[in-house]
């Protein structure tokens, strides 16, 4: 009999669980002062959501008495509004460090995630931390969460002697939902206890099954609201001074507008005028002796808000847009450019985005760039010219994202890049698709893509890749195989570089699903990769890797994998000539990873890595050392060590013809080297209160590659003595960057922001090994430049100018 009452009650659980819970939203009619308190009447009457379930590390564990969770919602035609209680029986070890906005820090966490389509595709979270710090983002299961949306809305988080509330205002214009007049909402509330890093949801989120944004409950009661227009105007001014050694010191004001308009209740349109991206982050430059240019993060808000839809297919890399020109000027003899430009003016750009009620996505992106030159100087006779470098070019994107049974989609994308006149044309067509069965166990996805460039040489060429995987319970495996024909070429407004080959994978990997008496997760990985190139035969890659990653009860993390080149592999892009290759031998790699847990205030990453060749004396080792100490809730100090090492490095450093004989071909010149690099970086927070941050960011970057022999590359792939190369081609590039910035939030979406940065960088051919020397070349007058701006935004509600002039009148 008690086996019979365990196992119904194991059933009523199971069930409970997998049913989607339901709220009622309570219509008000009054105003909600946003303070933190719900002192409000109408906040007494309003449904209670409550019961909320631990979603990490214990699946479906119930939160305990002492923590439990009230929920209510209220709403007008204007927003919809959150009251959240959250209980704490020890209030006083409340975790509430102050942050950024979108970085939490060392703090508890409350969050609420809507899907106003409740389509089970995508939600929009809202978060606020126990320090009163916003955060927001758009969450998918294909991409995840994507901090970089950021939409305007008014919270406030106070503490109590039973805990904490929040209190939460959205602006309709903020979310994306019907026309119905019968609304029924996706919503789901999230906790964090940040000193138990335990996670709970309302709705259970249930981690057996490969999906997040399809478990969320249902909102109910909101009707007949009638949304704002959603007309936003963001105009901007920045004061921009400049100095350096040999320049005059100079000044410049800059000025323009960001636009947000909801053409209807799904899409909306976006638009820089006159954009200043002068007060974004700065590139972590490396010396980058490999074959491709170096990939960099997109630091530009217009090119990371709200770009989900342009990332299907992974087709898309913003930083083509107002990068370097794509065209190098033609020399004569005796010249040499004197004014070569680093990156291409942005004249404007919009996009317009959004989803259907029938799950309809689309996506446009325009961008155009404005006629480039640099200027060139004969030498000998002081004359000077201009060539084009870039002409004004125009960039789009389309896509087309049908979503179908609430955890399916099949995409359409068409990259385009015209440029005026009669220089290089480009286009890229692509179909993707992610299949998931109906209980989210199994998952088809894959994609075929056409690229064609109309230049002096047209080419073209395809991409294709399909994968399968289970994708729930603990066990879990994956397979594919890619195809990549020798002409595709996506890169002028996109980036993949290896072609001309096809290749299959597999993985296999175990993982707890709820915490052990030793783990709060654990995770083992087994994968497999060989790849063929596409004419030869012959294999590019290959290996097989188990890695193990791993949480302690105690929230310490580790990890550690270790990697096999079983066998001969051939290089087909090192060399930079057709159908050339360089063998690389057999090898084995390791590496470690340690991260303590952040709650500390004295917390370490550590990542060593290990790589040996079999080759006498061909070694790669290196070490990342991260401290970090929070001194209190509102100073943090990061550091960061890096060191690696690369002995008997075999690398091209040259090619040269014979200018006597064209049957014969080019020597490919390489060189066996040591490649030493060193980097420190240092990062500091401190918060003056929830609006009001500084921060600072150093980075100090050296790395030198030191030719030892002279090698020529075979017609076999092997590496035979080339004594009679002679010229220098060592390598030593050391960078300086320093960032100093204020940033104050005075006004919902309006941001003062003051920065200091001083950078500078140096390549040079002669290698001096003194670190301190070549930290102090940097760090001198001559070699620094240095920029101080301000810069306003203001965020302007047509709405609100609307009803002040009413009222007024």
């Amino acid at each position: 009999m008690k086996k019979l009452v365990f196992f119904s009650f194991l059933l009523y659980a199971s069930f409970g669980y997998s049913q989607k819970k339901t709220l009622q939203a309570q219509s008000i009619s009054q105003s909600i002062l946003i303070d933190g308190k719900l002192d409000e009447a109408a906040w007494a009457n309003a449904a209670v959501a409550s019961d909320f379930v631990m979603f990490d590390p214990d699946n479906g564990k119930p939160i305990p008495e002492g923590k439990r969770s009230e929920i209510k919602v209220l709403y007008n035609n204007d927003a919809i509004y959150i009251g959240a209680t959250l209980y704490d029986d020890e209030p006083d070890k409340i975790l509430k460090e102050i942050s950024q906005r979108d970085n939490f820090g060392t703090a508890d966490i409350f969050g609420v995630f809507i899907n106003g389509f409740n389509d089970g595709q995508q939600n929009f979270e809202f978060f606020v931390s126990a320090a009163d710090v916003q955060g927001d983002c758009i969450m998918t299961d294909a991409i995840g969460e994507d901090y970089s949306w950021d939409a305007v809305w008014i919270s406030k988080a106070t503490l109590n002697d039973k805990g904490w509330i929040v209190e939460i205002k959205i602006p309709y214009a903020a979310l994306r939902f019907s026309a119905e007049n019968k609304q029924t909402w996706g919503i789901n509330f999230f906790r964090e206890i940040k000193r138990e890093r335990k996670k709970y949801t309302w709705n259970l989120i249930d981690t057996k099954i490969g999906t997040f944004t399809q478990q969320n409950g249902n909102l109910e009661g909101i009707e007949n609201i009638k949304p704002p227009t959603r007309l936003f105007f963001m105009p901007y001014a920045s004061y921009y001074l400049n100095a350096g050694d040999g320049q005059k010191t100079y000044g410049t004001i800059k000025g323009g507008m960001d636009i947000k308009y909801g053409i209807n209740d799904a899409f909306t349109l976006d638009a820089i005028l006159i954009p200043d991206f002068g007060q974004t982050k700065y590139d972590d430059q490396i010396l980058n002796l490999g074959p491709f240019e170096q990939q960099f993060n997109e630091n530009r808000a217009f090119f990371t808000e709200g770009t989900d839809l342009f990332n299907k297919g992974n087709m898309f890399y913003s930083r083509r847009i107002g990068g370097k020109p794509s065209i190098d000027p033609d020399l004569n003899d005796n010249e040499e450019i004197i004014d070569n430009v680093q990156n291409v003016n942005l004249i404007n750009a919009l996009k317009v985005s959004g989803r259907t009620k029938n799950g309809l996505g689309i996506g446009i992106l325009n961008a155009v760039t404005e006629k480039t030159f640099a200027t060139i100087k004969d030498t000998i006779t002081g004359a000077t010219r201009r060539e084009i470098v870039e002409p004004l070019t125009n960039y789009n994107v389309l896509v087309l994202d049908q979503r179908f049974r609430k955890n399916s989609s099949v995409t359409l994308i068409n990259t385009n890049v015209s440029r005026n006149g009669h220089y290089r044309d480009a286009n890229v067509t692509g179909l993707a698709w992610d299949l998931n069965t109906k209980a989210n166990t199994y998952n088809l996805s894959g994609n075929v893509k056409y690229s064609l460039i109309n230049a002096e040489e047209d080419k073209n060429g395809i991409y294709s890749t399909i994968g399968f995987a289970e994708t729930s319970g603990n066990y879990r495996y994956s397979f594919g195989s890619d195809f990549v024909s020798k002409g595709f070429d996506p890169n002028d407004l996109g980036i993949n570089f290896y072609t001309n080959y096809y290749n299959f994978y597999g993985n296999a990997n175990y993982r707890i699903l709820n915490p052990t008496k030793l783990f709060n997760s654990f995770k083992i990985n087994y994968n497999m990769y060989t790849e063929f190139n596409k004419e030869s035969g012959k294999i590019q890659d290959n290996s097989i890797n188990a890695n193990v990653n791993l949480t302690t009860v105690k929230n310490n993390y580790y990890g550690t994998g270790i990697t096999f080149y079983p066998l001969e592999s051939y290089d087909y892009y090192e060399p930079r000539a057709e159908n050339r290759y360089v063998a690389l031998p057999r090898r084995i790699e390791w590496w470690g990873s340690i991260s303590t847990n952040y709650n500390h205030k004295f917390a370490l990453d550590l990542n060593p890595s290990l790589l040996f060749f079999d080759e006498s004396g061909r070694i790669n080792y290196g070490c990342d050392i991260g401290p970090r100490y929070r001194f209190n809730d509102k100073l943090l100090l990061t550091y960061t060590f890096s060191y690696f090492r690369k002995n008997n490095n075999k690398g091209y450093i040259d090619s040269t013809d014979d200018d006597n004989n064209e049957s014969t071909p080019e020597t490919i010149v390489f060189a066996n080297r040591n490649v030493i690099t060193y980097a420190n970086t240092l990062g500091g927070k401190y918060a003056i209160n929830s609006a009001m941050t500084l921060n600072l960011a150093i980075r100090q970057y050296w790395s030198y590659a030191e030719n030892k022999d002279i090698l020529e590359l075979e017609q076999d792939g092997t590496l035979s003595p080339y004594p009679q190369y002679t010229e220098n081609k060592n390598s030593s590039f050391y960078s300086w960057n320093a960032d100093l910035s204020y940033s104050w939030w005075f006004a919902p979406g309006s941001q003062v922001s003051i920065l200091y940065r001083n950078s500078a960088a140096n390549f040079e051919r002669t290698i001096d090994k003194e670190f301190k020397s070549n930290v102090a070349e940097l760090l001198n007058n001559t070699a620094l430049k240095h920029v101080f701006s301000v810069s306003v935004k203001y965020f302007i509600d047509y709405n609100a100018v609307k009803n002040k002039i009413r009222k007024r009148a």
